[in-house]
């Protein structure tokens, strides 16, 4: 739709998708896009774009090839940037989220929540249902960590994030915590998708450690496919070929490869993508390099005393001297960008 395009002329544009037997997705933003999210068929593509064409409002009619239509650059041509209280999100705007891998009690959490705003992140990460290899390792406090994620978002004035593990935990994670994180084993858990997306909460979606591009962006079409918009992606490194070394091998051309074919913004797991604290730093510098619109980082008050995953959690003095290294890495790159040096 055009930019000054009114709420009636979209629902207009709506009705006539409609009346064609095609299901028509509104989606807001800063240009309101309309799209078909289910298949066209042929002999209707022509008289279907002329149709919408002629309508007031509507800039462009425009045919997506892609296998996911929603996440698509083709659909919708400027990336996704939204606001999440006074935060704002996408590209052009980088944000970092830092935490606990685990909500172990409130003072951990308050601790945490201090330091990692004080360092100068926007939004503070903890688990309370936390998915484990074993069932005998630490599965978060549950409900009574999601309270407790709750009260130190609220004191902190920092956004919160956690981890929703099924559909049927939406609706409560979603009572306690601004972002809803559908994590990698979650990927293609595809009635957690589309509940998220029902949510109207933002989505922050990682990468499973085996998916394709085109199947990450296949799950972010069931978020948006339920109208929410407000999605973010996580790469979080892939299946490694050699775990003697790190957890995961972290696919920073993702990042491009991602802005390439998607108007989503991307984010970067250093923590997951290496599982080694002291490869974290490293990885989190290149991923910014690598034009990622944020960082997910683990970090532990004490992470000799983690209770889970203590092995990639950077110390807070660590995780302060990222944060500067990142605010230094980026002021070079917007200058250089301000030349035209990092024109394609």
């Amino acid at each position: 739709m055009q930019f000054d395009a009114t709420a009636e002329q979209a629902e207009a544009v709506a009705q006539a998708i409609r009346e064609f037997k095609l299901d028509a997705l509104i989606l807001p933003g800063a240009q309101t896009a309309i799209g078909i999210p289910s298949a066209i068929p042929q002999e209707l593509r022509e008289s279907l774009a002329s149709a919408l064409g002629s309508l007031p409002g509507v800039s462009k009619v425009t045919h997506v090839s892609r296998p996911y239509k929603l996440a698509s650059l083709e659909w919708r041509k400027e990336p996704t940037v939204f606001q999440v209280r006074d935060v704002t999100l996408g590209r052009g705007h980088f944000a970092t989220i830092g935490g606990p891998c685990s909500i172990e009690s409130y003072e951990q959490l308050l601790d945490a929540a201090q330091i990692v705003k004080d360092a100068g992140a926007e939004i503070l990460r903890g688990g309370a249902f936390k998915p484990r290899t074993s069932p005998y390792s630490f599965q978060g406090l549950a409900e009574e960590g999601l309270k407790i994620m709750k009260a130190v978002g609220e004191e902190t004035g920092l956004l919160t994030i956690t981890e929703v593990m099924s559909a049927e935990m939406v609706s409560v994670v979603g009572e306690h915590v601004d972002i809803l994180q559908i994590g990698a084993r979650s990927m293609q858990n595809f009635p957690l998708l589309i509940e998220a997306g029902r949510s109207g909460k933002p989505v922050f979606l990682k990468r499973a450690p085996s998916a394709t591009i085109d199947e990450f962006l296949l799950a972010a079409e069931y978020i948006l496919n339920q109208g929410n918009s407000r999605l973010m992606l996580c790469e979080r490194g892939i299946v490694p070929l050699d775990r003697d070394y790190t957890r995961n091998t972290l696919d920073l051309a993702s990042v491009q490869v991602l802005h390439d074919f998607s108007h989503l913004p991307v984010f970067v797991d250093p923590s997951h993508g290496t599982g080694v604290a002291r490869y974290v730093s490293a990885m989190a510098i290149a991923a910014v390099c690598a034009g990622a619109d944020g960082l997910m980082v683990e970090m532990h008050p004490n992470p000799k005393a983690a209770l889970s995953d203590g092995s990639q959690a950077l110390t807070p003095a660590l995780f302060r001297e990222l944060m500067d290294h990142i605010r230094q890495v980026r002021s070079i790159l917007e200058s250089w960008d301000a030349a035209g040096s990092l024109s394609p």
